[in-house]
């Protein structure tokens, strides 16, 4: 086991993007992707371990393709940008799974005219 693996992930998302602002980006999709751990608490109610990330900075420092990076990787993933989103609305339903468990789905919903 490697004790510099969380180094060796972070440094592998998004490789032609570099830049000391972008270390912490980095680690935060890494762990966005992996995910958390799940837990029960004494009360009975479940914290799914769900990690989301909000990418908020100036013009051109690599957000959207930061996420279209993310998007590509991640088993489940759908990218769209400000731009998109306006035109085709985002959407998001609560679907159960084969567990039984909740969970919010994500969505893009392209509009229609006539």
């Amino acid at each position: 086991r490697r004790s510099d693996v969380y180094q060796i992930l972070s440094r592998s998302i998004a490789p032609s993007i570099s830049g000391s602002y972008t270390v912490d980006i980095k680690k935060a999709i890494v762990v966005m992707l992996l995910g958390g751990c799940r837990k029960k608490l004494p009360d009975g109610l479940r914290l799914r371990g769900d990690i989301n990330v909000l990418l908020l900075g100036d013009p051109s420092t690599a957000k959207s393709q930061f996420l279209k990076f993310a998007s590509r990787v991640a088993p489940v993933g759908i990218y769209t940008s400000g731009k998109g989103s306006s035109a085709a609305g985002l959407t998001a339903s609560v679907v159960k799974d084969a567990r039984g468990e909740f969970f919010l789905e994500g969505g893009a919903m392209v509009l229609a005219d006539g």
